[in-house]
């Protein structure tokens, strides 16, 4: 079928590059593995966790039929400061920072003052200036989400987000309905 992408090895997608951890959702032990590669300032990354996201989370994620690994694509700084918050959260918050950020798109990604906006985001997340400060110093982990980037175009061929792969097989670039992916999930569940 014409939906039928490049196959990459699944092993490789999960042993990410630059040291930067995974986060997954759902069951880290099932044998059905979705990565989405996502930015922050992506406005087809927002649409996708705001219009497909939620039935994927409730259909696939939370009744841990599947593992969905949201993972890291920084196309310009300020996607890489989100994710820097977001490790310097920790992994109870990790995700909330993440969503957060996604949600308030509009107001950080287009202003033209984007880190007042984004700090001023932070504290509602618990950041006091100390803390937003410390956590963008972080150089290891930003030169690590440049290695993740430039992994996902060199060996993934990635070449916009989102991004999918689903159990290392790249589906086609873009926003995905609910019913794209459950064509391409349930068969692998069987």
């Amino acid at each position: 079928t014409a939906f039928a992408q490049e196959q990459f090895d699944a092993a490789k997608l999960l042993a990410p590059a630059g040291g930067v951890k995974d986060h997954p959702l759902g069951d880290v032990n099932s044998k059905v593995t979705l990565i989405e590669y996502l930015s922050p300032t992506c406005p087809h990354c927002k649409a996708f966790l705001d219009d497909t996201y939620p039935a994927l989370k409730a259909e696939y994620i939370d009744t841990n039929k599947i593992q969905f690994i949201p993972r890291p694509f920084i196309r310009n700084v300020l996607d890489a400061v989100v994710f820097m918050l977001a490790e310097a959260a920790g992994e109870a918050k990790y995700h909330e920072v993440v969503d957060t950020y996604f949600k308030t798109q509009a107001t950080w990604a287009v202003s033209q003052t984007p880190a007042d906006a984004m700090f001023a985001i932070a504290q509602q997340l618990g950041f006091t200036k100390e803390t937003y400060d410390a956590a963008l110093t972080n150089q290891a982990l930003f030169s690590g989400l440049e290695q993740l980037r430039d992994q996902a175009s060199k060996e993934f061929q990635l070449t916009g987000t989102p991004t999918f792969y689903l159990n290392g097989k790249m589906l086609p670039a873009g926003e995905i309905t609910i019913d794209q992916l459950k064509a391409a999930i349930d068969p692998l569940l069987a």
